[in-house]
């Protein structure tokens, strides 16, 4: 989510997973039809070069290529947010796959979603007396004293999503914040309407603007889209995610009522909007790859790939490299342990849809595992 947000339960409705599809049709159709004159050819032709390139799977390894030498026998602390987050999960794979290859342990302290479950969970890890601490998919602002105790004990803290931005924090403290720019996703998935629709697309916006972080995300959306004077903002839908499974089917069927044919694409700040959607879109008859054209602005969890691979009721996705971050987690732990500064790398967006995800269910860029494993000596 996907991202990561400020905190307590917005933290945890975030990045909630988003479980089973909650709806499936069948049939397909092809994106609307290029028109003679585009509503903004100069903008379309650079979304249409920026998603070109982020639908690239084959692109080189742009990260780090050195760094210093594994630092061996390490005892590392990952704390989830909640193990029933895919992102959260599939970031903890990437770090114990790495940490086997380093030669290091690495134990997961499950937080269970809540406030008091993370702040135990930290207090456990603090606790174990680590080297080091991964603080996964939450604000260390709720864990401040855990927090406080574990600089007191000279212990680093690397975040995933646990600031809004990647790269070193000073408040709170993080050695490093591995994450994709928020910017970036929000600026690639709006390129995506605007190329997909040949600059003349009806959008909708599904957001949450209790989260800082989500508001921000939408109002990057919209002035991207923006650009275009041929895109048309139709609304924008917040819905807070706790809700989207009472609130969004019945808000999709208001939104088709209003805009029969006019709604042709939608953005959301999470994938989970979409597979809610679904049971609307279907009672509507709409067909599952056919408008609106549907795109979610992060996080990219299986049941998003599963939707996007069926063609059903979603496009595309803005999916984090989940695998690809648990290794530089490692790797920026190593660097931290070698008095060396962080790698400052931040992964490149992608869009995973239909024709390039292969069926698989999860983003998984090539090259990151032997450029770590040298980097290590392993």
């Amino acid at each position: 989510m996907a991202g990561t947000v400020a905190l307590a339960v917005a933290v945890a409705a975030c990045i909630v997973a988003t479980g089973c599809e909650r709806g499936a049709s069948t049939g397909a159709a092809s994106p609307p039809p290029e028109p003679a004159t585009p509503g903004c050819p100069a903008v379309l032709a650079k979304a249409r070069a920026a998603t070109r390139q982020a639908q690239k799977t084959d692109a080189a390894w742009d990260g780090p290529t050195t760094g210093p030498r594994a630092v061996p026998g390490k005892k590392i602390v990952y704390v989830a947010q909640t193990m029933t987050n895919p992102g959260v999960a599939g970031t903890v794979r990437g770090v114990q796959d790495a940490a086997k290859t380093i030669g290091w342990d690495a134990r997961v302290i499950d937080g269970q979603g809540t406030p008091a479950g993370i702040q135990a969970a930290f207090g456990q890890a603090v606790a174990l007396r680590p080297a080091g601490i991964v603080i996964g998919g939450f604000d260390p602002l709720l864990t401040s004293q855990q927090v406080a105790r574990a600089h007191a004990d000279h212990i680093p803290l690397i975040g995933w999503h646990a600031v809004g931005s990647p790269g070193p924090s000073k408040d709170p403290e993080l050695f490093t914040n591995v994450t994709t720019r928020v910017e970036d996703v929000a600026r690639i998935s709006a390129d995506w309407v605007i190329a997909h629709s040949h600059g003349t697309a009806g959008a909708v916006v599904f957001t949450d603007a209790s989260i800082p972080f989500a508001r921000n995300k939408s109002e990057l959306i919209k002035k991207e889209l923006a650009t275009c004077s041929g895109v048309k903002l139709l609304a924008e839908e917040n819905i807070p995610i706790s809700d989207t499974s009472s609130r969004t089917p019945q808000d999709v069927s208001s939104l088709l009522s209003r805009f029969p044919d006019a709604w042709t694409h939608s953005v959301a700040i999470n994938d989970v909007y979409f597979a809610d959607a679904a049971p609307a879109l279907r009672a509507a008859r709409r067909k599952g790859g056919g408008p609106p054209y549907n795109i979610g602005a992060g996080d990219g969890d299986p049941s998003a790939f599963q939707r996007i691979n069926s063609k059903q009721f979603q496009a595309a996705t803005v999916p984090e490299p989940l695998s690809q971050q648990g290794w530089q987690i490692i790797d920026e732990l190593n660097r931290a342990f070698s008095d060396r500064p962080p790698s400052g790398y931040v992964a490149p967006v992608h869009i995973a849809t239909a024709a390039n995800s292969t069926g698989t269910t999860s983003w998984d860029p090539p090259g990151y595992r032997e450029a770590y494993r040298s980097i290590w000596g392993k």
